[in-house]
């Protein structure tokens, strides 16, 4: 308990010789630190928020407006029209004032109104550009005269050096597509997969929805976008994430792992350590808004909003839905190294420890001998099953003593960090070292990672790192931009020839503090059964990844096709093969070119894509005319992703129509049956290169191995993909053991260790 007893700023005694008072110097300097900083944050919040409210100007536009309307005034020209003489003759307390300070004064008010009106304009002005999308649907190389403008007038308006949070103000809300344009398309995406029997059923369905039904709750979905930032997103965070009662462990949190063509190091407390100093640089330029925002073609700015969530962040169980809570500021972070739980801190007179200290207290938590103790080394086991059981032994067990406050430690800490026991590695003669490294970082054991938490950052033996990362905070790509920024600054700074980190402690760093817990034997049996539950469904998951490196998307540029088409495409064949039958086709793609957007889904299977298998199965086709099917099908499937990125997919609008018929307590006959439809192929590309700081074409080997999710139907497939290069993709497919009909790898190609 000396931690404790180090954490009193000061203790008195009262005795015959009268009251002594002990000071711990270190312990009120820690809490002057501690405010101060508070103080900064705060002060630093209020600029940004001020600096924001006012872009694309500046605060000192102001400056400048006021001093040309005060110059001209005294030129004996009133830019005012009279406006300043009745500021001067009917405001109280400018009246008041002699001349010439009630001139200056209405000539301030003036100038400010008139700055005001003119951020308004601007503000408004790029709102409207930025509603414009024409230029998405517009052929490669070839830009119309009106986009030309529109991209001029863009640049124009943006500014320079925007805060991440900047363009907020001036994204456009996210609009209800028309109610018959989605059935529209709806019905085109289901035809290839339906019989002319369930075809016409279906299109009498829609026709009674859109005439019917679907009209009332159209209104209701226009006036929530009239109201509310964004129509879809709060919805979705809540409905599909939060209210969710199965384990999310496998079944919603997703993976990273780590640039695997190369290992800087094999010292796990070095690596670790440099990563996770990265990331506290990375969760410093999201509290400053320094780190840029990321634009499109270098013009059009995507919504940063998910940022805010992507450290101290905890989804806290619920007996009906979860809960996300968020902390302002957090000055520790979690460790998890043989079930054993360590608090480290962050900071050292207001500044982030260095990487060697970091290492320093890392090792301390390495050369500890303790055990766990009672019920602590399967713990976090209660994260990974079912979030009922979860929230009621949390309510029980964790609401107060000890437990609570060594709860309160790991769900208010920036982040976790696991250490573990055992390596993870790449290794080409040997494919399934990639499946166990992907398994370990999907689920581990079942006990070993903090599933609640925004992410758990996961260091191996070897020095090999990876993440898991709960999936109602946030998307993928903010995860991953985070994944990129943080490899790249642990590139700059580097090793010791023997693997440590570089540089010099400048002092001792505090000793990490175990975490106490007094956890009662029915609660070590509600443990233990939710680890034999999360290792039943763990064992069920079939991951594996594939390097696929004959070609790459140098090759598919070179076919004049989408490297994402060209990938879509070939997954619509493998599934064919493997199912002997077409499957209702889920991508992932983003809505974030409007405030607040999250994703949308891009039916990939549609007629083209059909004719286009079909073809490659017919021996009677030529392969040019395989060829041609190829391009015809990768057109439309680029056109269905830019429509679902400008706000007018499908599955989104049918979502949010369903849960206004929930609160209506109406029955759909057409959205249950849509809503119910099984996504058998689940996919998604990871992207890459969201920061310019890492020029990944002189450094290829430090591109990520990119990151994969579960099966989200129980006889279908979960793909993630990552386009790592010119001549390299990894593939991450995970489906149910459980499951006759799916199989990751066939046992013939297991056999001989290749993958098709």
């Amino acid at each position: 308990m000396a931690e404790a007893h180090s954490a009193v700023a000061f203790s008195f005694a009262v005795s015959h010789e009268g009251v002594h008072i002990n000071v711990n110097h270190d312990a009120l300097w820690a809490v002057w630190e501690s405010g101060v900083r508070s103080w900064k944050k705060k002060i630093g919040h209020v600029k940004n928020n001020f600096i924001n409210g006012v872009y694309p100007a500046s605060p000192a536009s102001w400056l400048l407006t006021a001093s040309m309307v005060l110059g001209l005034f005294l030129a004996n020209v009133d830019p005012s029209l009279g406006l300043v003489k009745v500021f001067q003759s009917n405001i109280p307390g400018v009246r008041s004032l002699y001349e010439p300070q009630n001139t200056y004064v209405s000539c301030l008010i003036f100038s400010t109104l008139v700055w005001l009106a003119g951020i308004f304009f601007l503000r408004t002005s790029l709102k409207l550009l930025l509603t414009y999308k024409g230029w998405m649907f517009e052929p490669r190389g070839k830009t119309s005269l009106q986009t030309k403008i529109w991209a001029v007038g863009v640049r124009l308006l943006e500014g320079r050096k925007p805060l991440l949070y900047s363009f907020q103000g001036s994204l456009p809300n996210l609009p209800v597509p028309t109610l018959d344009g989605t059935m529209s398309r709806y019905l085109k995406s289901v035809k290839p997969l339906m019989g002319e029997e369930d075809y016409r059923r279906m299109e009498k369905l829609v026709e009674e929805f859109k005439s019917g039904l679907g009209v009332r709750l159209q209104r209701y979905l226009i006036l929530k976008s009239w109201w509310a930032t964004n129509y879809v997103s709060d919805w979705w965070e809540d409905y599909v994430y939060l209210r969710g009662r199965s384990p999310i462990m496998v079944n919603s949190n997703f993976y990273g792992i780590d640039a695997v063509m190369s290992r800087p190091t094999h010292v796990q407390v070095a690596r670790a350590a440099n990563i996770i100093h990265s990331l506290l640089q990375f969760r410093r330029m999201i509290d400053r808004e320094s780190l840029s925002p990321i634009m499109l073609n270098k013009t059009v700015p995507l919504c940063s909003w998910q940022y805010e969530r992507m450290f101290n962040t905890t989804r806290v169980p619920g007996i009906e839905t979860d809960t996300l809570v968020h902390c302002k500021d957090s000055k520790h972070f979690i460790v998890i190294h043989r079930g054993r739980y360590f608090k480290v801190y962050i900071h050292h007179k207001g500044d982030i420890f260095k990487p060697c200290e970091i290492e320093i207290m890392l090792q301390r938590i390495l050369d500890d001998p303790t055990e766990p103790m009672e019920g602590e080394r399967h713990l976090a086991a209660l994260t990974a099953a079912d979030r009922i059981r979860w929230a009621k032994t949390r309510s029980k067990f964790f609401s107060k003593g000890i437990n609570k406050n060594s709860l309160a430690a790991i769900e208010k800490a920036a982040f976790v960090v696991a250490l573990d026991d055992e390596p993870q590695e790449y290794d080409r003669n040997d494919p399934s070292k990639m499946d166990s490294f992907g398994r370990a970082m999907l689920h581990g054991k079942g006990c070993d990672r903090w599933f609640d938490k925004s992410f758990t950052l996961v260091v191996c033996s070897n020095g090999s790192i990876g993440f898991n990362a709960e999936h109602s905070w946030a998307d993928a790509p903010i995860m991953g931009h985070a994944w990129e920024t943080a490899m790249h600054d642990e590139f700059i700074q580097g090793y010791t020839e023997d693997g440590h980190t570089t540089g010099q402690p400048l002092m001792s760093p505090p000793n990490p503090i175990k975490l106490q817990w007094e956890i009662p034997q029915e609660c070590q049996e509600v443990i233990e059964e939710s680890l034999e539950r999360a290792r039943d469904l763990l064992n069920d998951v079939d991951l594996h990844i594939l390097t696929h490196d004959a070609y790459g998307k140098g090759f598919m540029k070179k076919c004049r096709t989408s490297p994402d088409a060209y990938i879509q495409m070939a997954l619509q064949l493998a599934y064919y093969r493997d199912a002997g039958k077409f499957s209702l086709t889920y991508e992932a793609s983003m809505t974030r070119l409007y405030r607040e957007g999250r994703t949308e889904t891009v039916r990939s299977c549609t007629e083209q894509s059909c004719a286009f298998v079909r073809a490659m199965e017919d021996k009677t086709k030529t392969n040019q005319e395989r060829i041609q099917l190829l391009h015809q099908a990768a057109e439309i499937h680029q056109d269905g992703y830019r429509t679902a990125m400008t706000g007018k997919g499908i599955d989104r609008h049918l979502f949010c129509l369903y849960v206004v018929s929930k609160y209506l307590e109406v029955e759909s006959p057409f959205l249950k049956e849509v809503l119910s439809e099984p996504w058998r192929l689940s996919t998604s590309q990871t992207p890459h290169q969201q920061t310019d700081k890492l020029d990944l074409s002189s450094h290829p080997e430090l591109i990520s191995a990119g990151g994969g999710f579960g099966p989200v139907a129980d006889d279908g497939y979960g793909v993630s993909y990552i386009i790592a290069g010119e001549d390299i993709i990894f593939f991450h497919i995970s489906s149910k053991k459980s499951c006759s009909t799916t199989v990751s790898v066939t046992p013939k190609h297991q056999e001989q260790g290749l993958y098709t």
